[in-house]
């Protein structure tokens, strides 16, 4: 599979003893954070790095023997709140990756963290109808 334009990073879950013998693949681009499901019939979800809110890393004691970790990101997107990466390898460095990347993505959109809060469903009335006038 030819890689992705502006591909930084991509990997797949590590699940079976560190081992990726899986159908999944995650891919970090200068934009998007996506993961591509499947074999015959292929699935993609992404988020916008811009829209990201919120990292998290989780280190349970079964992928930490494995030298592995699972990366969850909260962004302000309707269709993917939340997006968790299981079983990564080198989780701490994929994470700083991560975390470099939304900054430029940011940067290149003129966006800022406090830009974000309250961006998705609200209503600017606080009710079901309202009139500006």
């Amino acid at each position: 599979m030819k890689p992705i334009k502006g591909q930084i990073w991509t990997d797949k879950p590590h699940q079976f003893f560190g081992l990726p013998l899986n159908f999944t693949r995650y891919i970090l681009t200068d934009e998007k954070c996506i993961t591509r499901k499947g074999f015959v019939n292929i699935h993609e979800d992404e988020v916008m790095l811009y829209r990201v809110t919120d990292k998290k890393l989780s280190l349970p004691l079964w992928q930490r023997i494995f030298g592995c970790g699972t990366i969850v990101l909260h962004a302000k997107d309707s269709d993917t709140p939340t997006k968790e990466l299981h079983f990564i390898k080198n989780p701490r460095d994929v994470l700083d990756l991560l975390d470099q990347s939304i900054q430029e993505a940011r940067k290149r959109n003129l966006v800022q963290g406090r830009d974000m809060v309250g961006a998705l469903n609200e209503d600017p009335c606080g009710e079901e109808s309202c009139d500006f006038e």
